[in-house]
């Protein structure tokens, strides 16, 4: 019993036990805030229509402020309890460097909860916020890591920004990457280059695909085979990428396809010929139109129609030709108000490129590839109609046919 009196009368032990209960009622004061405050605002929050709140408590921002309540006992019971100054002092700094960790976090969760409140309004996911409250995230933590150096060492603050100044070529070093996103942000927001869900295709990078998310240090990108990549923000200023929103917005999506027609299947119509296309509906005006010229142009003085050089006569590549603008014109899925057309492109080895250059109205990707499948499978099969021939390389299946022919040939 003397043994404990005389370490009561001790003023270190005291000191422990005052500080002790001290830190028992911070303690306390963090429980009923977490448990009891926390909890019912909660329970308030999911009784509201508004969304703001449910932000806030998602993101855990009253739970963050809830770690004030025992740095806020601390302080001022620090009053109530005899500590020598040395210690009150240590306490105190360490107390208020707690605040500022807790108001720090606190920020860094209701920037967070902006971000979510900005983004569940359908108009503003196109121009994410993320890259600048990350900025603002950083800049609040170098400065409560500042103001936490400054109490804990009792220094002035600006001393340390004045050495943050003087090492700010070594920080310009670290943050460069921070730095070019930053800027590349701004760029890029400012410019309205990209946005959520568009889809751009960055070759260099292996990217194409979606946009998922736009950061500040990095653009993600979902691509069509549901991988995953991920682009430094500042290469979409410092590279060139495709961005196919103006296709989504514009309604049409382009085809632009070639097909080669041997040369050697090349020719003039014949009468009968031009009288069985007269009798096809997407051809009818054309024979029509095409014949009262050539007649006009082939009755002028001093041509002898008997000479077939001195007259000008249909062929059935160009009236191959009239029969695929007629047909993509009457089409439903080609937009008709985009650019149309049919061109011959140089003839090269591989025959005569006949250029289908039109818009389908409809930018869905498996539509779209559905109605260029369609379109060429008709085009393709009705060629044969016109005595024209696709060009095509030879085959083994050609070869054996060849030496087939020559050896029964020789038999």
């Amino acid at each position: 019993m003397e043994v404990l009196t005389r370490l009561w009368e001790a003023p270190w032990f005291s000191q422990l036990v005052e500080l002790g209960g001290l830190l028992v009622a911070a303690t306390i004061a963090y429980g009923i805030a977490r448990v009891w405050i926390v909890s019912t605002i909660r329970r308030l929050v999911r009784r509201t229509q508004t969304n703001w709140d449910d932000a806030l408590v998602n993101n855990d921002v009253f739970v963050r402020l809830a770690h004030l309540a025992p740095a806020l006992v601390v302080i001022y019971g620090l009053e109530f309890v005899s500590l020598n100054e040395t210690l009150e002092q240590l306490v105190k700094r360490v107390a208020v460097g707690v605040m500022v960790v807790v108001a720090g976090m606190s920020v860094a969760s209701f920037l967070n909860a902006l971000e979510d409140i900005y983004s569940s309004k359908p108009e503003n996911r196109q121009r994410p916020i993320r890259g600048y409250v990350q900025v603002l995230k950083i800049v609040l933590f170098v400065l409560a890591a500042v103001s936490i150096v400054s109490i804990l060492l009792d220094k002035s603050p600006l001393i340390f920004v004045s050495g943050i100044g003087a090492m700010s070529a070594v920080l310009l070093l670290i943050f460069k990457d921070t730095i070019l996103s930053l800027v590349a942000s701004v760029q890029l927001t400012s410019n309205d280059m990209v946005h959520v869900g568009d889809w751009i295709e960055m070759p260099k990078y292996g990217a194409d695909g979606d946009v998922i998310d736009v950061a500040l240090h990095t653009v993600t990108i979902q691509n069509w085979d549901k991988t995953i990549t991920t682009v430094p923000t500042y290469a979409l200023i410092a590279d060139s990428f495709k961005n196919w929103r103006g296709m989504s917005k514009a309604g049409g999506r382009r085809i632009k396809r070639s097909l080669y027609i041997d040369k050697s299947t090349i020719r003039f119509l014949e009468p009968e010929e031009i009288e069985r296309f007269r009798s096809w509906a997407l051809l009818r005006e054309h024979i029509a139109s095409k014949t009262r010229e050539l007649d006009s142009y082939n009755a002028d003085a001093g041509r002898d129609p008997q000479v077939r050089g001195n007259i000008r006569r249909l062929t059935n590549v160009g009236t191959l030709r009239a029969y695929i603008l007629a047909y993509l014109k009457a089409h439903p899925k080609i937009h008709p108000g985009m650019t149309l057309m049919v061109r011959q492109l140089q003839p090269g080895p591989d025959g005569l490129p006949m250029e289908i250059y039109c818009f389908t109205n409809d930018t869905d990707w498996a539509v779209y590839e559905g109605i260029q499948a369609d379109l060429f499978d008709h085009i393709l099969a009705t060629l044969p109609e016109f005595g024209l021939r696709v060009f095509q390389n030879p085959t083994g299946a050609d070869l054996d046919r060849i030496v087939g022919e020559r050896g029964g040939s020789d038999a």
